[in-house]
């Protein structure tokens, strides 16, 4: 398969896996609050991993469901070889640090937590690597999503900003422990620098020893 057709294909499994998990929710023997985030409360620790397949409603889900689109197919498709692993850990360390040090008294669902970390790991591969691919992508999650920074600050009503803060976080922690694995493609693109030539193939207008010769003659000259 293309790296189009297996970003896509990948992409639509976590997209799949949210809109399953909203229907479900539809069920009326479902209670959201089992399957999400209670910080610190022991029974909810599996919320670690379902959390983010819940959404409070349409709107909800809809609102995560085109960034997670979006950042979904860069992630596969630009950094096709530590995708799957570094989703996984934003995913996991998301929710891990949300059942952690979050807010009691709230149950914390959605994918908007991911969705930080991805935005995070996206733009900050681009300071931790420099090459030509990771910061063409930091420019484009700069102008698409550098609104979403006002989503982390608190006292929002009905909003994680918890899962925001973390997810952030948790996306710079990821893209610093994965700088170091190569993401390189054979169809990437290389920024064209010129190499220095060797002494062999550099061209001279005069032979490379007529100076010397003119000063061994001026000196003959003196003397």
């Amino acid at each position: 398969m293309s790296r189009l057709g297996n970003s896509i294909r990948n992409t639509l499994y976590i997209l799949v896996a949210m809109w399953i998990g909203f229907f479900i929710q539809a069920l009326p023997f479902f209670n959201t609050s089992h399957w999400g985030i209670i910080p610190r409360y022991n029974g909810s620790i599996k919320g670690i991993l379902t959390a983010p397949f819940m959404h409070g409603d349409w709107a909800h889900l809809i609102s995560n469901s085109a960034p997670m689109a979006v950042l979904g197919m860069m992630l596969f498709y630009f950094y096709r070889k530590i995708a799957w692993v570094s989703y996984l850990l934003i995913h996991l360390l998301c929710g891990l640090a949300v059942w952690l040090f979050a807010r009691g008294s709230a149950v914390h669902i959605g994918a908007s937590g991911v969705i930080y970390g991805l935005v995070a790991f996206i733009f900050w591969n681009g300071i931790f690597r420099r090459d030509l691919k990771s910061i063409i992508l930091l420019l484009i999650v700069t102008i698409l999503y550098s609104g979403m920074m006002f989503g982390i600050l608190p006292n929002q009503p009905g909003i994680s900003w918890e899962s925001h803060l973390f997810g952030g976080l948790v996306g710079i922690l990821v893209a610093y422990i994965m700088r170091s694995y190569s993401i390189k493609e054979e169809d990437d693109l290389e920024l064209d620098t010129a190499k220095p030539l060797s002494e062999e193939e550099k061209e001279y207008y005069f032979d490379r020893d007529v100076f010397e010769k003119s000063l061994r003659d001026r000196d003959k000259n003196l003397f």
